[in-house]
């Protein structure tokens, strides 16, 4: 990591910690201000993620698919368990490591795998559809975890929205259910479980020490992991593959995460789950860049009708 990049770190660490109540303090209303802090960061984290599916086609073309999900996830605690020592940050207290390792093995190992598994066979076009359900269903699972209740407006802009973008990316696939999908939609579970503890536990500690103490607590599933699939996947270092190794371990499986769980805790969970319906048309114009994919001229009008259904959604009173 360059200087310039870890002054960056640094100081968005600090905001960070600086912004996380106290405990026991009492919550503070939030000001427009801090809303459209927590709207930012939260789109920097869709921004984030909308490059990992692009970034693990590259990776696969270096990678076996076990090899290239260890390895990021090593070379992501790495970078996280160097943070918590600089900072010298205490280890987490019992009562929240179950939900941690709900995070684990939801955000670092289960979604990354079962998706780089799917990206062998789909397309980036075809693997989407998972992103644009995992608004509604992250949603979902917060109203039953934390009780959350959002308004009916809400639920109908959502629902629209996901409709929208499941119907641009099934249309763009070619409709067709392939072994692909099995992995997808157990991805969209396990995920949508772990952003929803993560955006819980970001509330009573800053989210970057969230996501990681995840990745660390993986260390010992994800080193013999890596060693193992090494041993057996052949590797072929390629810039194309080096470039998306690096950027699904940095700036998909830790940074993105950093801003994404703190916009969570700051505008909440539902809301900031529907700035995701904006993820598979990033990807879609990324793969155009990236990839050399064929655009739909259908995409521009599903990006207005994803645009409306978020300015819905974040006007809409929980």
């Amino acid at each position: 990591m360059s200087t310039e990049n870890s002054a960056t770190a640094a100081t968005g660490i600090a905001v960070v910690e600086s912004a996380a109540p106290a405990r026991g303090a009492a919550p503070t209303p939030l000001t427009p201000k801090a809303t459209r802090g927590g709207t930012v960061l939260a789109a920097l984290g869709v921004t984030a993620f909308s490059l990992t599916f692009p970034a693990t086609a590259w990776g696969l073309e270096g990678f076996g698919p076990w090899s290239l999900v260890t390895v990021r996830s090593v070379l992501a605690a790495v970078i996280a368990g160097s943070c918590l020592l600089a900072l010298r940050v205490p280890v987490p207290e019992r009562r929240h490591r179950a939900g941690l390792a709900v995070v684990g093995a939801g955000v670092v190992l289960g979604f990354p795998l079962l998706t780089t598994l799917a990206l062998e066979t789909a397309t980036t076009a075809h693997s989407a559809v998972v992103v644009g359900l995992l608004p509604l269903t992250t949603a979902l699972f917060s109203a039953l975890r934390t009780g959350a209740r959002p308004s009916r407006g809400f639920w109908i802009a959502a629902c629209a929205g996901a409709a929208a973008v499941i119907a641009f990316t099934v249309q763009q696939s070619g409709g067709t259910l392939t072994t692909a999908d099995v992995y997808l939609f157990g991805a969209l579970l396990i995920c949508a479980a772990g952003y929803t503890e993560g955006g819980r536990l970001a509330r009573v500690m800053p989210g970057w020490q969230v996501i990681a103490w995840a990745l660390v607590m993986c260390l010992p599933l994800a080193v013999p992991g890596a060693v193992v699939a090494l041993s057996h996947e052949p590797v072929h270092l390629t810039g194309h593959a080096v470039a998306g190794l690096l950027w699904v371990a940095v700036g998909s499986q830790f940074a993105g995460l950093v801003v994404w769980y703190r916009g969570m805790a700051v505008i909440g969970i539902p809301k900031a789950s529907q700035l995701q319906l904006a993820q598979p048309l990033l990807t879609l114009v990324w793969s155009v860049f990236l990839l050399g994919e064929d655009l739909s001229p259908a995409a521009p009008l599903t990006a207005a009708a994803v645009l409306v259904c978020i300015a819905v959604t974040q006007r809409s009173r929980g």
